[in-house]
């Protein structure tokens, strides 16, 4: 049996996508314009220090980032560059490597964080009461 989806989930729908781009690009917009780079490196390093070693495999990371990145052995090549994080050898799997944050990887990621509180807060949290966030929050929960 086919369900024909009705025009107003078909509406929230593109709201919601709409919403996430237009969240993202004000966030991203005022990263920048507070120097520093774009949002996935503060996810990245997020995802690695919440790890109790600080360092995660390749896969591994991919799976736990929020936003998606199709190449991320290029943006850890970046990131390797301006000594955010390293590579090390997986001890039990040779062709394996662990992606390693740094301490100045750490500083960095504690340092972006009020920028990107506050962006969230501009362009997200503000437009909504705290119980409307609480609804959104455990509506969404169900996707």
């Amino acid at each position: 049996m086919t369900k024909i989806t009705d025009a107003t989930a078909i509406t929230a729908w593109a709201r919601l996508i709409r919403a996430k781009k237009t969240a993202l690009e004000g966030v991203e917009a005022d990263l920048k314009k507070n120097g520093f780079p774009p949002l996935i490196w503060y996810d990245v390093l997020l995802e690695l220090e919440r790890t109790n070693k600080g360092r995660l495999r390749h896969g591994d990371l991919n799976a736990e980032l929020l936003l998606p990145k199709h190449n991320l052995s290029r943006l850890i090549d970046r990131m390797e560059k301006k000594a955010l994080v390293s590579r090390k050898a997986c001890e039990n799997d040779g062709r394996g490597s662990f992606v390693c944050i740094s301490e100045k990887g750490r500083k960095l990621r504690k340092k972006m964080w009020p920028a990107y509180e506050a962006a969230i807060d501009r362009h997200f949290a503000s437009r909504f009461s705290a119980d409307e966030t609480k609804v959104l929050a455990k509506l969404l929960a169900r996707i």
